[in-house]
This record gives C-alpha cells, sequence and structure tokens, in this order.
C-alpha cells in the first residue's frame, strides 16, 4: 500500500472516530434528558395515582391530595432553577434543550395549579352566594 492510501484510510479512521464520539456524547445528554423527564413524570404519577378504596381511613384527604400537587409543582421549579443556573454557569452536562424542557414543564405545571385554584376560588364564590 502507498502512503497515500494509509493516509486516506487514516483520515477516514478519524473521521468515523469524530463522529462516534460526537454521536455518543449526544445520545448521553439524550439519556440525561429522558432521565429528567421520568423523574419528573413520576413525581406527576405519583399524585395522580391515588388510590380510591372504601375504606375512608386510607383514601388521602384533598387537603393532602393539594399539597403534594402544589409540593411537586414546586420541586419542578427548583430543578428548573438549578437547570438554569447550571447552563448559566457553563456546566458542561447540561444542555440547552434540557433547560428549555424543564422551563417548560415547569411552567404548565404552574398554569395547571393556577386554573385548579381558579376553580377553586369559584365554586367557593358560587356557595357562599346560594341563598340559605
Amino acid at each position: 500500500m502507498s502512503i497515500s492510501k494509509i493516509s486516506s484510510v487514516v483520515n477516514e479512521i478519524n473521521n468515523i472516530k469524530t463522529q462516534t464520539s460526537s454521536f455518543s456524547h449526544t445520545i448521553g445528554k439524550v439519556d440525561k434528558s429522558k432521565q429528567l423527564e421520568n423523574k419528573i413524570l413520576d413525581n406527576l404519577n405519583g399524585v395522580a395515582n391515588v388510590s380510591v378504596s372504601n375504606d375512608a381511613k386510607k383514601a388521602p384527604s384533598f387537603a393532602t391530595m393539594l399539597k403534594s400537587a402544589i409540593d411537586n409543582v414546586n420541586a419542578l421549579q427548583s430543578e428548573t432553577v438549578r437547570l438554569r443556573t447550571a447552563y448559566e454557569k457553563g456546566d458542561p452536562d447540561v444542555d440547552i434543550v434540557e433547560v428549555m424542557v424543564a422551563a417548560q414543564k415547569s411552567s404548565v405545571a404552574f398554569d395547571a395549579t393556577m386554573q385548579v385554584r381558579n376553580k377553586l376560588v369559584g365554586a367557593y364564590q358560587e356557595v357562599m352566594r346560594m341563598a340559605i
């Protein structure tokens, strides 16, 4: 084999190595994003998977469920703040996509919480308007 052919093969190997390195780095970031998403979904599912039983002692109270939901929204917002801060500090493990997804999730969760609050206030006002 001539030196030019060997050089071309070495260049091809280096190109493939660079592409695979870049690809595995991207996969790592996607995996971290998936792990964060699964963690958040598990937290949200914890609120949604409240089982209703015949025994009133086992069923969580409305106040407990509401507090749990608010705590989950707070956890989402705290995670968003943590990711934003890490990204702003230049942490190489935090991707802008991960930060934006976390921000959107916390925003949607907060908006949903505000809608529930508005419905509760509306129901309370309607009850207070009822004639006795």
